[in-house]
């Protein structure tokens, strides 16, 4: 018989820790919260000091009736759920449970926390149990309650002025409102031009040459729009193609580069998102598989990595000592850094945990549990311990030159810059980060007088803001101060879930619905989507948290004005004054004019005599954005319908425009719409490559004799400027497709090949 249980929250969590402890200890897990406000109803008494009403949830109660059970056989209950409120909150909810028993058999209730799953860490946390921080419990319980009473409050004032089924939440709504502002941005942004000119050189007597940019005329600094158009560009361009040049000065100078900061739950998450592609809540069931533990043959369940949910960015004194032997045995002791490299956090909010995320042992390679992974979990641990290892490795030497260059036309003077960098030493980024991409410029001599190769005029325009990706709209809900690390990922996963986004080649987009119930709120609930607001709150829970405030009324100061203007906002708010569009289109049950309505999924179409009239339809596409209601006339092709020999017409749909017989209904034929690239198919030499979509939506460009050509790329190819018959640009290297890559860069399309430019 044990003599002590220890709860835990998962299964697999309990299984690793259970080869750790002898016969003395039964680890059981209690399938996450045992207690929960219940589904249907508020379970909350406003009236009396906010008082939850929880309940077991069916799916627990064969759980709880197993946890009494094995109560009943000992003595000492340790509760060894995770280290953050919501664990310390499920161990108040687990001692509120046994606390009945406890009358009979006198149980021991102890507490005990840990930052990694592993013999020792286990070890010490039960030699140092404590009791339940009450704060930390009502923290959490201020934070679900506070969440219920928006959710449950505001949600069906949702469902009777816009739609049944939509929802409203403290955190969701205001990430709701980053996006849809940041795409009205875009949509009200307005591009202007501006030039840049850059000049190719080369020494005299050698070979060598190299690219400068423009930067001053007549000693005045170029700042970025200072040539606003082809007539000043070209009358600069002019005079640079008769101009004489020489070195005017070359400064040379060496920089080092720090290593980033070991991860923490936001970071984690940001850069899985970047590197890795994968989203927030796939990050987070990764982290945890690899925290809880994983099978390693022979080793048994192990825990690979430190707890996740974290903002610190600390790492522990074992850690460090321990990173510093590895790296000096693996690589010299050279890539050590010289003493351990220390983090600090800059994020006030930093509370949650008392140490970075990082791998249980450095001398576990991702290499040697590679066999025993999935693919994404071996990819997540990878980047854990590259990041890990490489903030206890020296620093990046670098040996960097800029080069002056003046060039003379009659008495103005044009001056012209070009940097470059060599590396000296990798360093850390040995291990994280790659090796950095060098421009190695020719070796001159100040007043060397110079050739000119070309002159290179750049028309450029300005760019909107870019919409979210999930990784730069956590690290902007982290700057605003708007949720906490385990809040991101289940935040953005809601939105997603309730049609409020969607994503486009990683791009998080805001739905009609999503514009309407966003606006609705700013408007009546400015609180609820306030960013200050809402950062003000998460501080006052951290205050609960850390005892200097009370959650009663924390939660009273914002119920109460909150819940008057709801009762308000129901008498004053008309659902047809929130979108009541008209347009030109007819009803052809009734004849009635036609209105745009909004509905859960978006918008469509209804008519205007409703109730007596009850004809709907979906919304078309035809409708330009910026002028709702002026049909947009389908655009007459040169291309006949294989069907009936009609022309075909160019439509906009759902998922962008598309080709459709002009004789529709009679005839229904419809085919996607190839975008040209302009560029030869580089396999058959027959057909040419157009932009084609997924399923999933992804544009790539593939060859328009498909299938009888199956040649395909995921980047529009680069068209060969010197070709007659529009042959593509080939790879220097390897002789693929050259592509179009970021930052107005081209790439080979070979994933094998690293050629970019």
């Amino acid at each position: 018989m044990s003599k002590s249980l220890l709860i835990v929250e998962s299964p697999t969590k309990a299984k690793t820790i259970g080869k750790f402890l002898g016969r003395d200890y039964k680890v059981v897990s209690s399938f996450g919260h045992v207690r929960d406000l219940p589904e249907k109803e508020l379970g909350v008494d406003v009236d009396h000091d906010f008082t939850p009403h929880y309940i077991i949830p069916p799916k627990a109660k064969s759980t709880v009736t197993m946890l009494k059970k094995e109560a009943a056989k000992v003595k000492n209950i340790y509760f060894a759920t995770d280290e953050d409120r919501e664990g310390e909150a499920i161990a108040w909810h687990l001692h509120h449970l046994l606390t009945e028993e406890s009358k009979k058999n006198n149980y021991n209730f102890s507490r005990i926390v840990f930052h990694e799953i592993t013999e020792p860490a286990i070890k010490i946390a039960l030699e140092k149990s404590r009791a339940i921080d009450i704060n930390l419990v009502d923290a959490q319980q201020a934070r679900r309650v506070l969440d219920r009473l928006v959710g449950y409050e505001l949600s069906p004032f949702l469902w009777k002025k816009v739609a049944k089924g939509l929802s409203a939440g403290r955190v969701q709504s205001v990430a709701v409102r980053l996006i849809v502002e940041r795409e009205r941005e875009i949509r009200d942004f307005k591009p202007e031009e501006y030039w840049s000119i850059a000049v190719e050189l080369t020494p005299v007597k050698k070979i060598d040459k190299f690219i400068c940019q423009l930067v001053s005329v007549d000693n005045k600094k170029l700042e970025k729009f200072s040539l606003k158009n082809n007539g000043e560009a070209e009358k600069i361009t002019t005079a640079l193609k008769a101009a004489s040049y020489l070195v005017e000065k070359i400064s040379r100078k060496s920089f080092r580069r720090q290593p980033l900061p070991p991860f923490t739950t936001s970071t984690l998450q940001q850069e899985a998102n970047n590197k890795l592609n994968f989203s927030s809540k796939q990050t987070m069931f990764l982290a945890q598989n690899l925290y809880e533990g994983i099978e390693l043959g022979s080793a048994g369940h192990t825990g690979l990595i430190t707890y996740m949910r974290t903002d610190a960015v600390n790492l522990s004194e074992i850690f460090l000592s321990e990173a510093h032997d590895f790296i000096t045995k693996e690589w010299g002791a050279k890539y050590s850094s010289a003493t351990p490299r220390v983090f600090s956090n800059k994020s006030k909010m930093a509370q949650e945990a008392h140490e970075a995320i990082r791998p249980t042992d450095i001398n576990r390679r991702p290499e040697d549990v590679k066999p025993f992974l999935n693919i994404n979990q071996y990819k997540l641990y990878n980047l854990i311990w590259c990041r890990s290892v490489a903030t206890q490795m020296a620093e990046a030497e670098f040996d960097a030159v800029a080069l002056d260059v003046v060039g003379l036309k009659d008495k103005h003077q044009y001056g012209l810059r070009a940097s470059g960098s060599t590396l000296k030493f990798d360093g850390w980024l040995k291990v994280y980060g790659g090796v950095a991409k060098e421009n190695i410029l020719p070796a001159l001599k100040e007043k060397e007088k110079l050739n000119l190769l070309q002159v290179f005029p750049e028309q450029h325009f300005t760019e909107p803001p870019a919409r979210y990706s999930e990784a730069s709209l956590i690290k902007k809900m982290e700057e605003l101060g708007i949720g906490r690390p385990s809040t991101y990922a289940p935040t953005i996963a809601t939105i997603e879930e309730r049609g409020y986004i969607t994503k486009e080649a990683k791009k998080l987009l805001p739905t009609d619905i999503a514009m309407v119930v966003n606006d609705l709120l700013v408007k009546h609930f400015p609180e609820i989507v306030d960013y200050q607001f809402t950062a003000e709150m998460e501080d006052k829970l951290d205050a609960v948290a850390s005892g200097t405030a009370k959650w009663v009324p924390v939660l009273k100061k914002f119920y109460q004005p909150f819940k008057k203007n709801l009762t308000a906002k129901y008498e004053s708010v008309k659902k047809g004054e929130i979108i009541n569009e008209v347009t030109d289109e007819v009803c052809d049950k009734c004849g009635s004019q036609m209105i745009v309505k909004i509905g859960r999924y978006g918008k469509f179409l209804a008519c205007s005599g409703f109730p007596k009239c009850k004809n709907i339809k979906n919304i078309k596409k035809e409708y330009d954005h910026e002028n709702e209601g002026e049909k947009k006339e389908p655009e007459i092709t040169d291309q006949k319908c294989e069907k009936c020999g009609s022309p075909m017409v160019k439509r906009a749909g759902k998922f962008g425009e598309f080709l459709a017989c002009s004789t529709y209904p009679k005839c229904k034929n419809t085919k996607p719409l190839d975008y040209s690239s302009g560029v030869k198919c580089p396999d058959c030499k027959v057909g040419e490559m157009v932009a084609r979509r997924t399923r999933s939506r992804r544009t790539f460009y593939a060859c328009n004799r498909y299938p009888t050509c199956k040649f395909a790329v995921w980047s529009k190819p680069v068209a060969d400027p010197d070709s007659k018959d529009g042959a593509g640009l080939k790879c220097p290297t390897c002789g693929s497709l050259l592509v179009e890559g970021a930052k107005g860069k081209i790439k080979c399309s070979k994933k094998e090949c690293d050629y970019e430019k």
